[in-house]
């Protein structure tokens, strides 16, 4: 794999997940732009090092990059947990757990060379962190507004 195209898989999810760590800046959550990013460009680094390794070591030594990936997947959750708090009736935090693991997941795909799924990815996470709030909120009133048995 090129130095070039190192670097644009880096830089696009970058973009990718910027897109959805601004959405959770935007509402003022503890996970935002920052981290997000972060965390998209940690898991496509990630693969693209098992996709390096598995090129450099061809004929040696059988690599699977999966395996490096499998990991962030699970290791992932350790830091979504970490945004979830739980106060009295009420969690918060779940949407942003999601989306940063949705955004590892992004990133997976990025440095895999996925592209065109993890673009698609992206599209339908902003379709549901934006365009759905509202609807969550109508949800959540018209719950609150019925008569409890």
């Amino acid at each position: 794999m090129s130095e070039l195209v190192i670097v644009q898989r880096l830089l696009l999810i970058a973009v990718l997940a910027g897109c959805i760590g601004y959405e959770r800046e935007r509402h003022g959550r503890a996970a935002g732009l920052r981290t997000h990013i972060l965390v998209g460009l940690g898991s496509c680094l990630i693969m693209l090092t098992g996709l390096h390794l598995k090129e450099a070591m061809q004929g040696t030594v059988d690599i699977d990059p999966t395996r490096m990936a499998a990991q962030v997947v699970s290791g992932i959750g350790f830091l979504g947990a970490g945004t979830i708090l739980h106060d009295r009736a009420s969690v918060r935090g779940l949407t942003t757990a999601a989306g940063l693991w949705a955004v590892a997941g992004l990133g997976l795909a990025v440095g895999s060379g996925f592209i065109f799924a993890a673009v698609a990815a992206t599209v339908i996470m902003l379709v549901t962190l934006f365009a759905l709030r509202r609807l969550d909120r109508q949800i959540r009133r018209e719950r609150s507004q019925e008569p409890r048995a």
